[in-house]
């Protein structure tokens, strides 16, 4: 029986890296966002904030002890029990394997004690997604560019689950590059927020960095390049708060150009008028505003998640999972996937 014939909740659960969400969706197939009765979020960046990044077991077994009272927490705030649920969804891949496993055993354990189906999620789905939780959702076909912490890549989307991948980072994601750039200039954890914010004291011009890969056809990413050159500025420096402000300016503007100039690129090839922001770096606010600017030059539309629902959250793994379950899809075993193409799912 589908989630859309029982009509009952799903519990979406989030666990690939350094977050801990969990939320609880009722699938409305013409208003998804309405469905979201509660989500709760737990971040990891005080763990991780004195060794300058993700430590994968410590991540782990933060999401052993956080979880589940997070799950309670979700309950509770949307007046429901466990045995009011129809079933649960987890995130599957890609994402940190000993991250992953917390979250499936546990959703698993639910489902298998309530006699009710689990779903695994794809992470980069649940992004993609987002933007179907808020009030003016994008019907596909569209354009989508998702940019997280470990992932760039721009995407074609037919339909949910109907995806063909235009470009892919070939080396550092722009998230990465962030908070890389950001620790290489002595930022405080997490680096990618540190230096957007430090970008807006910074003076325009000041310095002018290369936009990679933008002068040759394709839609594929790099940024390593990019961050040698901050490097070296920085290197070249006086190292003054001013001049740190404006290589951070510099940097975040050589990013979001490049960015943008794909983003372009793949609506033009694609014929397609609806561009989708998802992930992380779709917080950044010159992102936002320049991709507003430029679909208001060019004549598409710009759908971007509430801020919230940028960053991992529980939210879109309960809407991605509520889709596939409304469809007849589950799992019947526990399988994690810390690496996992998109184009290999099949269509809800």
């Amino acid at each position: 029986m589908s989630i859309l014939q029982i009509s009952k909740p799903v519990l979406g659960i989030e666990t690939s890296c350094d977050e801990t969400g969990v939320a609880l969706l009722r699938w409305d197939r013409e208003n998804p966002g309405r469905g979201l009765l509660s989500h709760e979020l737990f971040s990891q960046v005080r763990l991780h904030a004195e060794y300058g990044g993700v430590v994968p077991e410590l991540a782990s077994r933060d999401h052993v002890r956080k979880l589940l009272p997070l799950v309670r927490k979700a309950l509770a705030d949307a007046g429901l029990g466990l045995s009011d649920l129809g079933g649960v969804a987890y995130t599957a891949g890609p994402g940190l394997v000993g991250a992953l496993l917390v979250g499936g055993a546990a959703a698993r354990a639910m489902a298998w004690a309530l006699g009710i189906p689990a779903i695994g999620v794809h992470h980069m789905e649940g992004h993609l997604l987002a933007p179907l939780l808020e009030d003016d959702p994008p019907e596909p076909p569209f354009v989508a560019l998702l940019v997280s912490g470990g992932h760039s890549m721009l995407v074609e989307v037919q339909g949910i689950g109907s995806y063909r991948i235009l470009g892919d980072t070939l080396d550092d994601a722009a998230g990465e590059a962030f908070d890389k750039t950001a620790k290489m200039m002595g930022l405080p954890y997490p680096g990618g927020p540190a230096l957007a914010k430090l970008a807006e004291q910074g003076r325009s011009g000041v310095y002018k960095f290369t936009r990679p890969m933008t002068d040759r056809p394709g839609f594929d990413f790099s940024f390593s390049g990019l961050k040698t050159q901050v490097l070296m500025a920085w290197k070249a420096s006086d190292g003054s708060d001013q001049a740190r402000a404006d290589i951070a300016r510099g940097f975040e503007g050589a990013i979001v150009d490049t960015l943008a100039i794909k983003c372009r690129r793949a609506l033009a090839a694609t014929g397609a008028g609806r561009l989708v922001i998802a992930g992380g770096v779709g917080a950044n606010r010159r992102l936002r505003a320049q991709l507003a600017e430029a679909g208001a030059a060019d004549g598409f539309r710009v759908y971007f998640p509430r801020l919230e629902f940028c960053t991992d959250n529980g939210a879109m793994i309960a809407l991605a999972g509520a889709i596939r379950l409304a469809a007849g899809q589950h799992d019947d075993t526990l399988v994690v996937q810390p690496r996992w193409s998109l184009e290999t799912l099949t269509a809800a």
